[in-house]
C-alpha cells in the first residue's frame, strides 16, 4: 500500500464538471494497493496517518498530528502509484491490485479512518477525477507499507 500524503489549506474532487467532494485544512490523500496489500495493513497505515506529526504547533514546529488539529482528509484512489517505469516508455501496472480487490480495500480503509472521528470524504473509485489541492507548506509525504511495516 502505497499513500501520498499532502498537508492542504484547501482540496476538492470534480467529476464531470461538479465538484463531488471537498475539504478545508487538512490532507489530501492519494491511495494505491498493490496485489499483494490484504486488509490486515489498513489499521496500521490508517494508524500512522492519523498520529503522523506533520503540522505545526505555535512555534511553527511540524509537532501535531490531524488528531491534534481536528483536520480534514479527502482520500483519493490512485492505482498509477504502481507504476512500474523500469522499462520502455509506457508504464507497466501489473503490481497494482485488481480493481475488484482494490475497490474493497479503499473502501474499509476509509471507514478506519472515519472511526477517527475526523471529516473524510473521497472521491469515487475508478472514475476519473480532476483533483485541485492548495498545497500547505508545501509538505507532501510519502507512505509505502513495505517499508514502513518492513515486509
Amino acid at each position: 500500500m502505497k499513500i501520498v500524503i499532502q498537508r492542504v489549506k484547501r482540496a476538492s474532487v470534480t467529476i464531470e464538471g461538479k465538484v463531488y467532494s471537498s475539504i478545508d485544512a487538512g490532507y489530501l490523500l492519494l491511495v494505491g494497493f498493490s496485489s499483494t496489500d490484504d486488509e490486515e495493513i489498513l489499521p496500521l497505515m490508517a494508524k500512522k496517518i492519523l498520529e503522523l506529526r506533520i503540522n505545526e504547533d505555535h512555534q511553527g514546529k511540524m509537532n501535531l498530528s490531524i488528531l491534534d488539529t481536528g483536520g480534514e482528509i479527502l482520500s483519493v484512489s490512485q492505482f498509477t502509484l504502481y507504476a512500474d517505469c523500469r522499462k520502455g516508455r509506457r508504464p507497466s501496472f501489473t503490481g497494482a491490485c485488481s480493481p475488484e480487490k482494490a475497490s474493497q480495500l479503499y473502501d474499509k480503509f476509509n471507514n478506519i479512518l472515519k472511526e477517527s472521528g475526523l471529516k473524510v470524504k473521497t472521491g469515487i473509485f475508478q472514475a476519473l477525477m480532476e483533483v485541485e489541492l492548495i498545497n500547505d507548506g508545501p509538505v507532501t509525504v510519502i507512505l509505502d507499507s513495505d517499508i514502513i511495516l518492513k515486509r
